[in-house]
Protein backbone atom coordinates (compact mmCIF):
# COMPACT_ATOMS: atom_id res chain seq x y z
CA UNK A 1 0.00 0.00 0.00
CA UNK A 2 0.97 3.31 -0.60
CA UNK A 3 2.21 5.82 1.67
CA UNK A 4 2.14 9.50 2.42
CA UNK A 5 6.46 9.22 1.87
CA UNK A 6 5.81 7.14 -1.41
CA UNK A 7 3.25 10.00 -2.77
CA UNK A 8 5.41 12.65 -1.42
CA UNK A 9 8.61 11.26 -2.81
CA UNK A 10 6.78 11.06 -6.50
CA UNK A 11 5.61 14.80 -6.60
CA UNK A 12 8.31 17.06 -7.86
CA UNK A 13 9.94 20.07 -5.91
CA UNK A 14 8.36 23.18 -5.99
CA UNK A 15 10.67 24.80 -7.98
CA UNK A 16 10.46 21.80 -10.56
CA UNK A 17 7.17 22.52 -10.64
CA UNK A 18 7.33 26.06 -11.19
CA UNK A 19 9.96 25.13 -14.08
CA UNK A 20 7.48 22.88 -15.74
CA UNK A 21 4.74 25.77 -15.62
CA UNK A 22 6.50 28.43 -17.11
CA UNK A 23 7.99 26.26 -20.01
CA UNK A 24 4.31 25.13 -20.69
CA UNK A 25 2.64 27.39 -23.67
CA UNK A 26 -1.07 26.35 -22.10
CA UNK A 27 -0.64 27.01 -18.54
CA UNK A 28 1.68 30.45 -19.23
CA UNK A 29 -1.65 31.64 -21.34
CA UNK A 30 -4.34 30.58 -18.85
CA UNK A 31 -2.00 32.34 -16.24
CA UNK A 32 -2.21 35.92 -17.74
CA UNK A 33 -2.65 38.14 -15.81
CA UNK A 34 -2.61 36.45 -12.77
CA UNK A 35 -1.26 38.20 -9.37
CA UNK A 36 -1.50 35.90 -6.06
CA UNK A 37 -0.59 32.00 -5.73
CA UNK A 38 -1.61 28.26 -5.74
CA UNK A 39 -1.10 26.07 -2.95
CA UNK A 40 -1.45 22.58 -3.13
CA UNK A 41 -1.41 20.73 0.64
CA UNK A 42 -0.57 17.12 0.14
CA UNK A 43 -0.60 15.71 3.87
CA UNK A 44 2.63 17.01 5.70
CA UNK A 45 3.84 18.99 2.42
CA UNK A 46 3.15 21.81 0.65
CA UNK A 47 3.95 22.41 -2.70
CA UNK A 48 3.33 26.49 -3.82
CA UNK A 49 3.83 28.37 -6.63
CA UNK A 50 3.82 32.36 -6.56
CA UNK A 51 2.42 34.32 -9.47
CA UNK A 52 3.36 38.02 -10.82
CA UNK A 53 1.12 39.09 -13.70
CA UNK A 54 1.29 35.84 -15.33
CA UNK A 55 5.06 35.42 -14.71
CA UNK A 56 5.56 32.24 -12.15
CA UNK A 57 8.26 31.08 -9.22
CA UNK A 58 8.39 28.79 -6.67
CA UNK A 59 7.45 30.32 -3.79
CA UNK A 60 4.78 29.89 -1.20
CA UNK A 61 2.38 33.17 -1.47
CA UNK A 62 1.02 32.21 2.06
CA UNK A 63 -2.98 34.11 1.85
CA UNK A 64 -2.66 37.56 0.43
CA UNK A 65 -4.96 38.49 -2.59
CA UNK A 66 -5.63 35.76 -5.61
CA UNK A 67 -4.22 32.53 -3.93
CA UNK A 68 -5.57 29.37 -4.43
CA UNK A 69 -4.92 27.03 -1.50
CA UNK A 70 -6.27 23.14 -2.19
CA UNK A 71 -6.17 20.94 0.92
CA UNK A 72 -7.81 17.01 0.18
CA UNK A 73 -7.11 14.19 2.57
CA UNK A 74 -3.94 12.19 0.62
CA UNK A 75 -6.12 9.54 -0.85
CA UNK A 76 -7.56 12.15 -3.06
CA UNK A 77 -4.76 13.56 -4.24
CA UNK A 78 -3.17 10.25 -4.97
CA UNK A 79 -6.08 9.64 -7.08
CA UNK A 80 -5.95 13.18 -8.70
CA UNK A 81 -2.17 12.64 -9.64
CA UNK A 82 -2.49 9.58 -11.10
CA UNK A 83 -1.58 9.59 -14.82
CA UNK A 84 -5.44 8.23 -15.74
CA UNK A 85 -7.33 9.44 -12.12
CA UNK A 86 -10.41 7.31 -11.64
CA UNK A 87 -14.12 8.84 -12.59
CA UNK A 88 -14.86 11.73 -10.16
CA UNK A 89 -11.30 11.82 -9.05
CA UNK A 90 -9.88 13.60 -12.76
CA UNK A 91 -10.55 17.36 -12.18
CA UNK A 92 -11.15 19.23 -9.30
CA UNK A 93 -14.31 20.62 -10.01
CA UNK A 94 -16.03 17.44 -8.95
CA UNK A 95 -13.89 16.81 -5.71
CA UNK A 96 -15.55 19.11 -3.31
CA UNK A 97 -17.83 15.94 -3.15
CA UNK A 98 -15.23 13.78 -2.18
CA UNK A 99 -13.37 15.46 0.71
CA UNK A 100 -11.16 18.60 -1.44
CA UNK A 101 -11.66 22.28 0.42
CA UNK A 102 -10.92 25.24 -1.60
CA UNK A 103 -9.80 28.72 -0.24
CA UNK A 104 -9.13 32.06 -1.84
CA UNK A 105 -12.29 34.10 -3.63
CA UNK A 106 -14.30 32.07 -6.11
CA UNK A 107 -13.91 34.99 -8.98
CA UNK A 108 -9.78 34.32 -8.83
CA UNK A 109 -10.77 30.38 -8.74
CA UNK A 110 -12.80 30.66 -11.97
CA UNK A 111 -10.41 33.29 -13.97
CA UNK A 112 -7.72 30.95 -13.13
CA UNK A 113 -9.24 27.70 -12.85
CA UNK A 114 -7.85 26.85 -16.26
CA UNK A 115 -4.13 27.99 -15.53
CA UNK A 116 -5.15 25.89 -12.10
CA UNK A 117 -5.72 22.70 -13.60
CA UNK A 118 -2.94 22.92 -15.92
CA UNK A 119 -0.71 23.20 -13.05
CA UNK A 120 -1.97 19.82 -12.09
CA UNK A 121 -1.91 18.10 -14.95
CA UNK A 122 1.82 18.98 -15.31
CA UNK A 123 2.45 16.54 -11.81
CA UNK A 124 0.85 13.50 -14.05
CA UNK A 125 3.79 13.35 -15.78
CA UNK A 126 3.90 10.17 -17.10
CA UNK A 127 0.43 10.29 -18.31
CA UNK A 128 0.59 10.83 -22.80
CA UNK A 129 -1.19 13.55 -24.84
CA UNK A 130 -3.94 11.37 -26.32
CA UNK A 131 -4.56 11.64 -29.86
CA UNK A 132 -7.79 10.78 -31.83
CA UNK A 133 -7.43 7.99 -33.90
CA UNK A 134 -7.55 8.45 -38.16
CA UNK A 135 -9.79 6.06 -40.26
CA UNK A 136 -8.57 6.70 -43.16
CA UNK A 137 -5.38 9.26 -44.88
CA UNK A 138 -6.71 13.06 -44.69
CA UNK A 139 -6.62 14.58 -48.39
CA UNK A 140 -5.17 17.45 -49.51
CA UNK A 141 -8.92 18.58 -49.96
CA UNK A 142 -12.36 17.26 -49.48
CA UNK A 143 -15.78 18.46 -48.54
CA UNK A 144 -17.79 17.32 -45.27
CA UNK A 145 -20.71 14.93 -46.09
CA UNK A 146 -22.86 17.57 -44.02
CA UNK A 147 -24.52 20.07 -45.52
CA UNK A 148 -25.83 23.30 -43.83
CA UNK A 149 -29.30 25.51 -44.41
CA UNK A 150 -31.23 27.97 -42.54
CA UNK A 151 -35.48 27.23 -42.16
CA UNK A 152 -37.66 29.57 -40.64
CA UNK A 153 -39.77 28.48 -37.40
CA UNK A 154 -42.63 30.18 -35.49
CA UNK A 155 -41.98 29.26 -32.02
CA UNK A 156 -44.42 31.21 -29.17
CA UNK A 157 -45.54 34.22 -31.66
CA UNK A 158 -41.60 35.26 -32.89
CA UNK A 159 -39.91 34.03 -35.86
CA UNK A 160 -36.42 31.97 -35.72
CA UNK A 161 -34.35 31.29 -38.06
CA UNK A 162 -32.95 28.35 -36.92
CA UNK A 163 -29.45 26.43 -38.19
CA UNK A 164 -29.15 23.03 -38.84
CA UNK A 165 -26.70 20.45 -40.53
CA UNK A 166 -27.57 17.27 -42.34
CA UNK A 167 -26.27 13.86 -43.79
CA UNK A 168 -27.63 10.61 -44.78
CA UNK A 169 -30.71 8.86 -46.06
CA UNK A 170 -33.47 7.27 -43.89
CA UNK A 171 -34.82 7.19 -41.27
CA UNK A 172 -34.71 10.44 -39.61
CA UNK A 173 -33.22 11.67 -36.00
CA UNK A 174 -32.84 14.76 -34.69
CA UNK A 175 -30.24 15.54 -32.57
CA UNK A 176 -30.11 17.74 -29.67
CA UNK A 177 -26.72 19.56 -28.38
CA UNK A 178 -26.06 20.15 -24.72
CA UNK A 179 -26.53 23.26 -22.50
CA UNK A 180 -24.36 26.48 -24.01
CA UNK A 181 -22.57 24.81 -27.20
CA UNK A 182 -24.04 24.10 -30.97
CA UNK A 183 -24.83 21.46 -33.44
CA UNK A 184 -21.40 21.33 -34.30
CA UNK A 185 -20.74 18.65 -31.39
CA UNK A 186 -22.30 16.10 -33.57
CA UNK A 187 -20.22 16.39 -36.16
CA UNK A 188 -18.81 13.39 -36.22
CA UNK A 189 -21.53 11.11 -36.60
CA UNK A 190 -22.40 13.19 -39.35
CA UNK A 191 -19.53 11.82 -41.21
CA UNK A 192 -20.00 8.21 -40.31
CA UNK A 193 -21.24 5.91 -43.03
CA UNK A 194 -22.54 2.87 -40.62
CA UNK A 195 -24.90 5.70 -39.40
CA UNK A 196 -25.85 7.92 -42.56
CA UNK A 197 -26.29 4.91 -44.61
CA UNK A 198 -29.21 4.29 -42.77
CA UNK A 199 -29.91 7.37 -40.89
CA UNK A 200 -30.73 10.85 -42.10
CA UNK A 201 -28.74 12.84 -39.04
CA UNK A 202 -30.35 16.16 -38.54
CA UNK A 203 -28.15 18.58 -36.21
CA UNK A 204 -29.79 21.65 -35.16
CA UNK A 205 -28.46 25.08 -33.49
CA UNK A 206 -31.77 26.24 -30.47
CA UNK A 207 -32.32 29.74 -30.50
CA UNK A 208 -29.42 31.65 -29.39
CA UNK A 209 -26.56 29.20 -30.05
CA UNK A 210 -24.10 28.97 -32.61
CA UNK A 211 -25.61 29.88 -35.81
CA UNK A 212 -29.40 30.23 -35.09
CA UNK A 213 -29.43 33.87 -34.14
CA UNK A 214 -32.05 35.66 -31.91
CA UNK A 215 -35.22 36.52 -32.97
CA UNK A 216 -35.57 40.41 -34.73
CA UNK A 217 -39.21 40.30 -33.20
CA UNK A 218 -38.59 40.54 -30.00
CA UNK A 219 -36.31 42.94 -27.25
CA UNK A 220 -34.26 39.81 -26.29
CA UNK A 221 -31.51 42.12 -25.09
CA UNK A 222 -33.16 43.36 -22.59
CA UNK A 223 -34.23 40.34 -21.32
CA UNK A 224 -32.59 37.59 -18.98
CA UNK A 225 -32.52 34.32 -21.09
CA UNK A 226 -33.92 31.59 -19.41
CA UNK A 227 -34.50 28.24 -21.23
CA UNK A 228 -37.75 26.18 -20.00
CA UNK A 229 -39.20 22.94 -20.30
CA UNK A 230 -42.23 24.34 -22.41
CA UNK A 231 -39.81 26.36 -25.25
CA UNK A 232 -37.56 23.90 -25.28
CA UNK A 233 -40.00 21.19 -26.43
CA UNK A 234 -41.32 22.73 -28.87
CA UNK A 235 -37.96 22.98 -30.44
CA UNK A 236 -38.22 20.11 -31.69
CA UNK A 237 -42.06 19.78 -32.53
CA UNK A 238 -41.77 22.85 -34.80
CA UNK A 239 -39.09 21.48 -36.53
CA UNK A 240 -40.24 17.84 -37.17
CA UNK A 241 -43.50 19.79 -38.85
CA UNK A 242 -41.77 22.18 -40.93
CA UNK A 243 -39.45 19.57 -42.37
CA UNK A 244 -42.26 17.12 -42.95
CA UNK A 245 -40.33 14.75 -40.68
CA UNK A 246 -42.07 10.95 -40.30
CA UNK A 247 -42.21 9.43 -37.10
CA UNK A 248 -38.21 10.49 -36.17
CA UNK A 249 -36.05 9.73 -33.67
CA UNK A 250 -34.85 12.04 -31.14
CA UNK A 251 -31.41 11.96 -29.92
CA UNK A 252 -29.99 14.39 -27.37
CA UNK A 253 -27.35 15.03 -24.58
CA UNK A 254 -27.56 16.65 -21.57
CA UNK A 255 -30.25 19.36 -21.59
CA UNK A 256 -31.13 17.27 -25.14
CA UNK A 257 -30.86 13.54 -22.62
CA UNK A 258 -33.20 15.19 -20.13
CA UNK A 259 -35.66 16.85 -23.31
CA UNK A 260 -35.64 13.10 -24.98
CA UNK A 261 -37.33 11.73 -21.63
CA UNK A 262 -39.62 15.09 -21.67
CA UNK A 263 -40.56 14.18 -25.41
CA UNK A 264 -40.91 10.65 -24.82
CA UNK A 265 -43.75 11.83 -22.39
CA UNK A 266 -45.33 14.28 -23.88
CA UNK A 267 -44.77 13.68 -27.99
CA UNK A 268 -44.48 9.95 -28.25
CA UNK A 269 -47.20 10.43 -31.11
CA UNK A 270 -44.59 12.52 -33.04
CA UNK A 271 -41.65 10.14 -32.05
CA UNK A 272 -40.70 6.67 -32.64
CA UNK A 273 -38.14 6.41 -30.38
CA UNK A 274 -35.65 9.20 -27.91
CA UNK A 275 -32.04 8.67 -27.43
CA UNK A 276 -31.59 10.02 -24.04
CA UNK A 277 -27.61 10.51 -23.52
CA UNK A 278 -26.34 11.53 -19.96
CA UNK A 279 -30.50 11.58 -19.16
CA UNK A 280 -31.65 11.60 -15.44
CA UNK A 281 -35.08 12.36 -13.51
CA UNK A 282 -33.90 14.99 -11.99
CA UNK A 283 -30.27 16.88 -11.69
CA UNK A 284 -30.02 18.10 -7.93
CA UNK A 285 -27.22 20.25 -8.13
CA UNK A 286 -28.99 23.61 -6.75
CA UNK A 287 -30.02 26.69 -8.75
CA UNK A 288 -27.94 28.52 -11.56
CA UNK A 289 -27.97 31.56 -9.45
CA UNK A 290 -25.87 29.38 -7.31
CA UNK A 291 -22.96 29.32 -9.53
CA UNK A 292 -22.42 33.03 -9.91
CA UNK A 293 -19.37 32.70 -11.55
CA UNK A 294 -20.76 31.17 -14.94
CA UNK A 295 -22.00 34.66 -16.43
CA UNK A 296 -20.10 37.41 -14.36
CA UNK A 297 -18.05 40.61 -16.12
CA UNK A 298 -14.75 39.51 -14.35
CA UNK A 299 -14.89 35.91 -15.71
CA UNK A 300 -14.89 35.19 -19.20
CA UNK A 301 -16.21 31.98 -20.97
CA UNK A 302 -12.72 30.57 -20.81
CA UNK A 303 -14.16 29.08 -17.81
CA UNK A 304 -16.73 27.68 -18.95
CA UNK A 305 -14.98 25.77 -22.14
CA UNK A 306 -12.26 24.59 -19.61
CA UNK A 307 -14.70 23.56 -16.67
CA UNK A 308 -16.33 20.82 -18.95
CA UNK A 309 -12.93 19.05 -19.20
CA UNK A 310 -14.34 17.96 -15.45
CA UNK A 311 -16.92 16.15 -17.23
CA UNK A 312 -15.35 14.94 -19.79
CA UNK A 313 -12.63 11.16 -19.37
CA UNK A 314 -8.62 11.76 -19.49
CA UNK A 315 -9.21 8.69 -21.78
CA UNK A 316 -10.81 11.03 -24.53
CA UNK A 317 -8.21 12.24 -27.34
CA UNK A 318 -7.14 15.48 -26.00
CA UNK A 319 -7.92 17.31 -29.16
CA UNK A 320 -11.21 16.32 -29.33
CA UNK A 321 -12.04 17.58 -25.29
CA UNK A 322 -9.80 21.01 -26.21
CA UNK A 323 -12.27 21.04 -29.07
CA UNK A 324 -15.48 20.40 -26.98
CA UNK A 325 -14.36 23.14 -24.79
CA UNK A 326 -13.64 25.72 -27.15
CA UNK A 327 -17.23 25.44 -28.36
CA UNK A 328 -18.13 26.44 -24.82
CA UNK A 329 -15.83 29.27 -25.03
CA UNK A 330 -17.29 30.44 -28.08
CA UNK A 331 -20.72 31.04 -27.28
CA UNK A 332 -23.31 33.70 -26.06
CA UNK A 333 -22.23 34.25 -22.28
CA UNK A 334 -25.68 33.79 -20.81
CA UNK A 335 -26.32 31.16 -22.69
CA UNK A 336 -24.98 28.16 -20.65
CA UNK A 337 -26.33 29.57 -17.41
CA UNK A 338 -29.83 30.15 -19.02
CA UNK A 339 -29.94 26.93 -20.45
CA UNK A 340 -29.07 25.64 -17.13
CA UNK A 341 -32.33 26.88 -15.78
CA UNK A 342 -33.83 24.01 -17.56
CA UNK A 343 -31.15 21.26 -16.97
CA UNK A 344 -31.80 22.23 -12.43
CA UNK A 345 -34.81 23.76 -12.48
CA UNK A 346 -37.49 23.15 -14.91
CA UNK A 347 -37.09 19.51 -15.41
CA UNK A 348 -38.23 16.72 -13.08
CA UNK A 349 -39.54 13.62 -14.26
CA UNK A 350 -39.01 11.82 -10.68
CA UNK A 351 -43.18 11.53 -10.93
CA UNK A 352 -43.35 11.61 -14.27
CA UNK A 353 -41.44 9.18 -15.89
CA UNK A 354 -43.42 5.86 -15.38
CA UNK A 355 -46.36 7.14 -17.45
CA UNK A 356 -43.89 6.80 -20.47
CA UNK A 357 -45.37 4.20 -22.93
CA UNK A 358 -42.53 2.13 -24.03
CA UNK A 359 -44.93 -0.08 -26.39
CA UNK A 360 -45.90 3.42 -28.12
CA UNK A 361 -42.47 4.94 -28.07
CA UNK A 362 -39.06 3.59 -27.50
CA UNK A 363 -36.60 5.02 -24.81
CA UNK A 364 -33.00 4.25 -24.55
CA UNK A 365 -30.78 5.98 -21.82
CA UNK A 366 -26.89 5.56 -22.46
CA UNK A 367 -24.59 6.73 -19.48
CA UNK A 368 -20.94 8.17 -19.76
CA UNK A 369 -19.06 6.64 -16.88
CA UNK A 370 -16.97 9.82 -16.30
CA UNK A 371 -19.83 11.99 -16.12
CA UNK A 372 -20.01 13.52 -12.55
CA UNK A 373 -23.61 15.22 -13.26
CA UNK A 374 -25.89 13.29 -14.51
CA UNK A 375 -23.84 10.18 -13.36
CA UNK A 376 -24.31 6.71 -14.57
CA UNK A 377 -26.20 5.80 -11.25
CA UNK A 378 -28.98 8.61 -12.32
CA UNK A 379 -29.42 7.40 -15.84
CA UNK A 380 -29.66 3.59 -14.41
CA UNK A 381 -32.59 4.98 -11.86
CA UNK A 382 -34.21 6.59 -14.90
CA UNK A 383 -34.31 3.33 -16.34
CA UNK A 384 -35.42 1.50 -13.40
CA UNK A 385 -38.35 3.98 -13.31
CA UNK A 386 -39.30 3.86 -17.64
CA UNK A 387 -40.26 0.05 -18.06
CA UNK A 388 -39.39 -1.31 -21.24
CA UNK A 389 -36.71 1.09 -21.53
CA UNK A 390 -33.35 0.30 -21.70
CA UNK A 391 -30.10 1.45 -20.56
CA UNK A 392 -26.07 1.23 -21.11
CA UNK A 393 -22.91 2.74 -19.16
CA UNK A 394 -20.27 3.73 -21.45
CA UNK A 395 -17.21 2.81 -20.08
CA UNK A 396 -14.31 5.33 -20.21
CA UNK A 397 -16.84 8.05 -21.62
CA UNK A 398 -18.30 11.27 -20.18
CA UNK A 399 -20.45 13.90 -20.27
CA UNK A 400 -20.03 14.74 -24.10
CA UNK A 401 -19.30 10.84 -25.98
CA UNK A 402 -20.37 11.96 -29.62
CA UNK A 403 -17.71 14.75 -29.15
CA UNK A 404 -14.88 14.25 -26.81
CA UNK A 405 -14.40 10.73 -28.04
CA UNK A 406 -17.15 9.74 -31.06
CA UNK A 407 -15.38 6.44 -32.05
CA UNK A 408 -15.64 4.65 -29.33
CA UNK A 409 -19.12 6.47 -28.94
CA UNK A 410 -20.45 5.15 -32.08
CA UNK A 411 -19.44 1.55 -30.54
CA UNK A 412 -21.90 2.16 -28.12
CA UNK A 413 -24.65 3.73 -30.41
CA UNK A 414 -24.74 1.37 -33.41
CA UNK A 415 -26.47 -1.66 -31.64
CA UNK A 416 -29.24 0.60 -30.24
CA UNK A 417 -29.63 2.19 -33.95
CA UNK A 418 -29.22 -1.81 -35.30
CA UNK A 419 -32.21 -2.29 -32.72
CA UNK A 420 -34.19 0.83 -33.97
CA UNK A 421 -33.95 -0.26 -37.85
CA UNK A 422 -35.41 -3.49 -37.07
CA UNK A 423 -38.21 -2.48 -34.97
Amino acid sequence: MSTDSDLAASLPTSEQWATLCANDGEFGLASRYWSGGLRLEIADAVLALALDDGSVTARDPGEGAGVLTFKAPLDVWRKLLSPVPPKRYNDIMALSRVGMAKSGDILDYAQFYAAIMRAIELLRSRQPVATPPRDEPAPTLRFDAAVGRYIHIELHGDDYRLYFEEAGEGIPILLQHTAGSDGSQWRHLLECREITDHFRLIAYDLPYHGKSLPPTTKPWWSEEYRLTGEFLRSVPVALCEALNLDRPVFMGCSIGGLLALDLALHHADIFRAVISLEGALKIEEGRPDDYPELWHPQVSDDFKGRSMDALMSPMSPTPYRKETAYVYASSWPPAFRGDLYYYMVDFDMRESAARINTEQIGVHILSGEYDYSATPELGRAAHDAIAGSTWTEMAGLGHFPMSENPVEFIKFLLPVLRRLRSD
